[in-house]
């Protein structure tokens, strides 16, 4: 340093060069720069998700989590392993030390669950062992409301303004929260169920066979080949109710002589209010290693496109930005 500082006192032309090329580096680099909000770190912690479709907890602990657990309790590594069981869901985390790679780490932990797949009660979901993830937190929350049913609010925020944010650059996913899907429900009347001498699982196999379009083949023709299908899923709730679900002394068993059809929707299993209003929350999660102030901003251009395909009375507001 000492020595090209003598070289800049004798030789102005060289230092005037030097400071404009690394003028010129520097504002060549500013463009690529990247901004966010924080640096990106690997936290060394991987989970395993494991459902068990109506499991109690005290069977989800005994039957799940203690037998991944005790996999994984074999990975090198672990500092800290716990575990949160609730209805039908087991959650393991295993915190490991700053040294260990956290991608090998991830792998050693999934092919030791793979060990005891085989173990684990049957109807149960596969375990999904994932990395804890900075970048899967939302970067941008909005509220859509109005004094509307929250299953039409779910429609509008499913169908208009989640596929228009999801258009946006560095947007990776757009979850919903406090929405209400259609479902079309039935209801059987366990009576007349067993005075026709017939099972609940019946009902269920009839549906599954009838309600669905099958792929029937191709006709070929001198001149060229056509697709064929089987159209055979039910247009509306009240076609459910000529379903055949069996035949006795040769009179057909259709649904409406057992129960009834209802056009309705899942269970909520989430819900969000603004100012006491009815409101679907959409959570914004960006790509990973994306910008996270160029997301926003582009996510933002975007509402106004998306606030003109809306109704009048409904309102979509920001209620969380980073």
């Amino acid at each position: 340093m000492q020595r090209l500082a003598e070289i800049c006192i004798r030789r102005p032309v060289f230092a005037a060069m030097l400071i404009l090329a690394l003028v010129v580096v520097g504002a060549a680099a500013r463009s690529s720069l990247g901004v966010d909000r924080f640096p990106s770190v690997d936290v060394p912690i991987v989970t395993v998700r494991t459902a068990l479709p109506g499991g109690a907890p005290e069977d989800v602990e005994t039957e799940v989590t203690e037998q991944i657990e005790r996999a994984v309790n074999t990975v090198e590594g672990i500092r800290e392993l716990r575990s949160i069981t609730a209805s039908g869901n087991s959650l393991v985390m295993a915190t490991f030390d700053l040294s260990r790679d956290i991608d090998v780490a991830a792998a050693d932990v999934r092919a030791r669950v793979q060990t005891v797949l085989r173990s684990l009660p049957p109807g149960i979901d596969p375990p999904v062992v994932s990395k804890q993830d900075n970048d899967s937190t939302p970067v941008l929350t909005l509220a859509l409301s109005a004094e509307r049913s929250v299953r039409e609010l779910t429609e509008l925020a499913d169908k208009v303004v989640k596929v228009q944010l999801e258009r946006s650059s560095g947007v990776g996913e757009v979850r919903l929260i406090g929405g209400q899907n259609r479902a079309v429900k039935i209801w059987v009347d366990a009576d007349r169920l067993a005075a026709y001498g017939l099972s609940i699982t019946s009902v269920r196999d009839a549906v599954l066979a009838e309600n669905a379009s099958i792929p029937a083949g191709n006709v070929t023709r001198d001149q060229g080949e056509r697709t064929l299908r089987t159209l055979g899923r039910f247009d509306s709730a009240k076609a459910f109710e000529e379903l055949l679900i069996s035949r006795i002394e040769g009179q057909p068993i259709r649904l409406r002589d057992i129960g009834r059809v209802e056009d309705g929707s899942f269970e909520q299993r989430s819900l969000a209010r603004l100012n006491g209003t009815p409101t679907v929350v959409l959570e914004l999660v960006r790509q990973s290693g994306s910008n996270t102030v160029a997301v926003i901003e582009a996510a933002k251009a975007n509402l106004a496109k998306v606030k003109g395909l809306l109704p009048g009375d409904v309102r979509l507001e920001i209620v969380r930005d980073q």
